[in-house]
């Protein structure tokens, strides 16, 4: 009985020993900036992906080696050494940043694939991250439809003002018309008035 009762206070002497010795038994990551970002094909990102290591209890763990590995293939890209892997060592904060990411010309979704490890703790986490497909061009219809119905418009415009041009002008002369006096006939027009010769009567003084 006294022996099993050593067993179980040095086993339990070892644990305590162990955990006053620092070790960490679970690390957790949480990434806290960058999740989802979406990057332009062939673009340079000095600062884009941020996560926090911790242990169990949630406080911060300063010292991780946290690593961060790219896809070989498909949308991708490279860091500052030129190869798809690099390894940042945690703050005092427990955060670790990833810095200098230069973007491939693939369009689609990729994700990090992130490990972190202190002692005989480590985890492992993946986030997601988006190079945008390159914009549509417009085609030349639709780049020249606007100014063909700018000027089909001008020409429809014209087409009915002149229509209503004529329309007004028909109107108005058909009231001038009407409220001018009759011009005389030719025969009238034609028609002289002659004077005959005076007669003048004296009578007896």
């Amino acid at each position: 009985m006294k022996l099993a009762r050593l067993g179980l206070i040095t086993a339990l002497a070892v644990a305590l020993g162990g955990t006053a010795n620092g070790q960490i038994a679970i690390l957790q990551i949480q990434v806290v900036e960058g999740e989802g970002a979406v990057h332009s094909p062939g673009s340079h990102s000095a600062r884009f992906l941020t996560v926090q290591i911790t242990d169990e209890s949630g406080r911060p763990v300063e010292g991780a080696a946290v690593s961060f590995h790219l896809p070989e293939d498909g949308a991708s890209g490279t860091f500052s050494s030129g190869l798809r892997t690099d390894v940042v060592t945690s703050d005092a904060h427990g955060r670790a940043t990833l810095h200098n990411l230069n973007l491939n010309h693939v369009a689609g979704r990729f994700q990090i694939r992130i490990v972190a490890a202190k002692e005989q703790a480590h985890a492992g986490i993946v986030s997601f991250q988006y190079i945008a497909g390159p914009e549509r061009a417009a085609s030349p219809a639709s780049a020249a439809g606007p100014p063909h119905r700018i000027r089909w418009i001008a020409v429809a415009a014209a087409v009915c003002g002149g229509a209503a041009a004529g329309i007004l002008a028909a109107r108005s002369g058909g009231v001038a018309a009407s409220s001018a006096p009759p011009a005389s006939s030719p025969a009238a027009a034609g028609t002289s008035l002659s004077i005959g010769s005076p007669t003048v009567t004296v009578g007896k003084p």
